[in-house]
């Protein structure tokens, strides 16, 4: 759980474990989203703890509403292509839109 004291309020960094909470997911899932270079993190030290900006990882967030929303569009167009090459329009049956 994040504990919030006194100077955390405007603290810049998350671990992996406050991250891991924040996205609803187990902390191994995080340390994969940083191996990848898909979630930006800094090391603290040569081999210290990993540490998350806040804003890159609500950027992180933003990105892959925007991905799933472009996946939605793509795959509504791709329902109206089939639709369209189907014939559907020509027996009078109306794409959903």
């Amino acid at each position: 759980m994040i504990q919030h004291g006194p100077g955390d309020a405007i603290g810049r960094f998350l671990s992996v474990a406050d991250a891991a909470e924040v996205l609803a997911v187990d902390v191994e899932t995080v340390h994969d989203l940083i191996r990848s270079g898909e979630l930006p993190a800094i090391r603290v030290g040569e081999r210290g703890p990993w540490r998350i900006e806040r804003t890159q990882l609500e950027v992180w967030i933003d990105d892959q509403y925007e991905a799933t929303r472009r996946h939605s569009v793509w795959h509504q167009g791709e329902f109206a292509n089939v639709v369209e090459l189907s014939g559907a329009r020509s027996r009078g049956i109306r794409p959903v839109d």
